[in-house]
């Protein structure tokens, strides 16, 4: 029999950390999505569960975890910064440019949006998507035009990064910063 990861004293958690105690998944798996509030939030409360002695984790991973300070910021030149958390750069070069990965923005190009990835080979390759004549709009705000876009388009078994289709239906995650209405989200 598998070895329990967690001791767990109080039935007062989250649905993230009970997930992991009772399905016995580690935190260094953490469920969320890494860098999202909820990933960070999973570690703020089972660090504060682990320190009032009502968690005890019995790998060692998790231990090292809980006592480091991942999911607390702290100030930097007046700016809040992430501690015990390592960013990834997402820098790359196209065509002799420094251009940043996996971040769509607005295009003078053929269509109305690009992004640059980087393709199986690990060239960096650029993608555009959207309306060519600009005429159309992201009805992000509107749940049936939503709803019909993610259906039509087969939204969810969209996976590849360097199709214009996956960055279509993963436009609204990008909102606020393309000056879309509506904020990040997903259909």
């Amino acid at each position: 029999m598998k070895q329990r990861l967690f001791e767990c004293k109080t039935e007062y958690i989250s649905e993230g950390l009970s997930y992991h105690i009772h399905n016995n998944v580690p935190l260094d798996e953490n469920i969320f999505r890494p860098g999202s509030d909820m990933f960070f939030g999973l570690f703020r409360e089972a660090r504060k569960l682990y320190k009032e002695g009502t968690l005890k984790p019995t790998n060692e991973n998790d231990i090292w975890l809980l006592e480091s300070q991942i999911g607390e910021f702290a100030m930097y030149n007046g700016k809040p910064v992430l501690l015990d958390f390592p960013v990834m750069v997402n820098e790359a070069e196209y065509q002799g440019r420094d251009v940043e990965l996996n971040s769509p923005q607005r295009s003078s190009g053929p269509k109305k949006y690009k992004v640059y990835v980087k393709n199986d080979k690990g060239n960096v390759v650029v993608v555009n998507f959207g309306d060519a004549k600009g005429g159309l709009t992201a009805k992000i705000n509107d749940p049936e035009a939503r709803k019909a876009f993610a259906d039509r388009h087969d939204c969810k078994n969209k996976k590849d990064k360097t199709k214009a289709g996956y960055w279509s239906c993963n436009l609204p995650r990008y909102g606020e910063k393309l000056g879309l209405k509506g904020g990040n989200f997903y259909w």
